[in-house]
């Protein structure tokens, strides 16, 4: 095997055996791209090694690119009403930890190894680059390596037995979780009504004040057998047809202002189109909808909108990034000038800025290498791995300064990130194989059982909280739980079992808080012992 030693082919023969085995699925279950790190495990145990600058640019890419994505649900998060669900987080999260103190104090594990399996059995790879970074020793990787297995299987495992053992009726659950969710908003509904009070009859939409009056939206008006899409400036004639979208009270509303109810049909004619459209004008980043002023300046709608493959209900406020997906009706003659005010460029969308990129990184590396000083005997810095995400998660969050897009799209983000967290495996994974027998010849199962402990018991105190103290839907805690453990097979594993969103709204609630207070963890019990 010596001529796997050469350096560059080594790298990618592990990167490509690591994918081969992680594509493998036994049970819906595979372990993707940290399959790499158990190659790269067994090709450093026959004395692979590979540079230690590849680690730091693997580390820096990964960290930075999470930080970017992470970045405007971690501060959404804090506006949100999850206040219970990120109690939970952090109580999962500072259990763990409080385990892995434990098991370093009166337990005798090696602190690498023991912040290594905190990481593994949360499945949190930025965990193990930070426990890394922080410990400065690749016996992090091991204990990530040992514990890992059990993280990916034990959360589904309590996520799919926690209902059953429990008697937990999950229909019941979903309908509770429906009736809570629009208890909130009144529902929307759309209906037709025929233009016939003399107060509404050659009057415009703008002199009648629907939308203010009624709180109602016109969304078709129909004269003499013709449809299209108002504009404030349509005049209204005695027999029109209209259609209004609004709540109950709202069509109420506009009964006693424009007409009766009507079966009467309004479909657009050919002259109307309903298009997507890809966002990719720099210039408009962290623009309002209302801004744009779509139906002014165009008599255009804007339907709903996709964002990471997920559907967002439009509103005035709602601020576009890179890589949106908008779908908009409008007259088939606006369709150009619309298309050139978004941009709708996908050869653009592919290019990458590599100027922001590496001025975020280095105000990353900078800001991690200031050190605070409490008093003579101890001082307190974020490292690379903090400075890098917290710089990237507040460049996420502004997403633009001037003429500086710090955001990139999200097939560039998850293409740097999947390349840097190759590099990273790749380079911890061999250095950890070099001393893997050595480790397990001294410590024995006790690592597994230890990180096995690290997995389960977070997960079942915060499951008791949410019982006794939060009255938290099932569904909802069960996404809690997947989020708090950053734990995307776990959030697979509950999304069968439910047709609504409760689980994948408390995951997205719940993960970037889980990941930033996991790294801060980490390195406060590198800095104790």
């Amino acid at each position: 095997m010596d001529f796997l030693h050469a350096t560059y082919l080594a790298l990618f023969v592990i990167i490509c055996i690591g994918f081969i085995i992680g594509s493998i699925k036994i049970k819906g279950i595979s372990l993707d791209v940290s399959a790499i790190i158990f190659v790269a495990l067994l090709f450093g145990h026959f004395g692979v090694q590979l540079p230690d600058i590849l680690q730091k640019i693997g580390l820096i890419l990964f960290i930075y690119t999470i930080g970017l994505q992470a970045g405007p649900g971690f501060f959404d998060s804090f506006k949100s009403n999850g206040k219970n669900l990120v109690t939970l987080a952090g109580l999962v999260i500072i259990s763990a930890a409080l385990i892995t103190f434990l098991s370093i104090t009166f337990l005798d594990i090696d602190k690498s190894i023991a912040i290594g399996l905190m990481a593994g059995a949360l499945t949190s790879t930025p965990g193990l680059a930070t426990a890394i970074d922080v410990t400065h020793s690749p016996l992090a990787s091991i204990g990530y390596g040992i514990a890992y297995p059990f993280g990916v299987i034990g959360v589904i495992l309590f996520v799919k037995l926690y209902p059953k053992l429990l008697r937990i009726n999950l229909k019941k659950e979903e309908t509770d979780y429906e009736e809570q969710i629009h208890g909130h908003y009144d529902t929307i509904s759309r209906c037709n009504f025929q233009v016939e009070n003399e107060g509404a009859i050659n009057k415009t939409i703008e002199e009648l004040r629907v939308r203010s009056m009624t709180k109602g939206v016109i969304s078709r008006v129909m004269h003499k057998g013709e449809a299209f899409i108002p504009k404030k400036e349509t005049v209204l004639h005695k027999d029109d047809y209209i259609r209004v979208v609004g709540t109950d009270e709202a069509l109420r509303r506009v009964e006693m202002l424009i007409g009766p109810k009507s079966d009467v049909e309004i479909a657009l004619g050919k002259e109307y189109v309903v298009q997507s459209y890809l966002m990719t004008r720099t210039e408009l980043v962290n623009k309002s909808l209302g801004e744009l002023n779509l139906k002014d300046n165009f008599n255009a709608t804007i339907t709903r909108i996709r964002r990471s493959g997920i559907d967002l209900s439009p509103n005035s406020t709602l601020r576009l990034q890179i890589g949106d997906k908008l779908m908009i009706s409008s007259e088939k003659d606006c369709v150009s000038q619309i298309s050139n005010l978004i941009g709708d460029n996908k050869s653009k969308l592919s290019d990458t800025n590599f100027f922001p990129l590496t001025l975020g990184i280095v105000i990353g590396i900078l800001v991690g290498g200031i050190s605070i000083s409490f008093g003579d005997s101890f001082s307190f810095n974020l490292g690379l791995t903090g400075g890098v995400l917290i710089v990237a998660m507040i460049l996420g969050r502004i997403g633009k300064s001037g003429n500086i897009l710090w955001v990139m799209s999200g097939n560039s983000n998850q293409l740097l990130r999947q390349f840097g967290l190759m590099l990273f495996l790749a380079v911890v994974g061999t250095k950890a194989g070099a001393t893997l027998v050595e480790t397990y010849s001294q410590y024995g199962i006790k690592l597994f059982l230890i990180g096995a402990l690290i997995t389960f018991l977070p997960m079942l105190i915060a499951a008791i909280v949410a019982k006794m103290f939060f009255k938290i839907n099932t569904l909802t805690l069960l996404g809690t739980l997947t989020g708090s453990m950053t734990s995307t097979p776990g959030l697979a594993a509950v999304d069968t079992m439910t047709s609504t969103d409760a689980p994948s709204v408390a995951y997205a609630t719940v993960y970037p808080i889980a990941m930033v207070l996991l790294i801060i963890c980490a390195q406060i019990l590198g800095l104790l012992f």
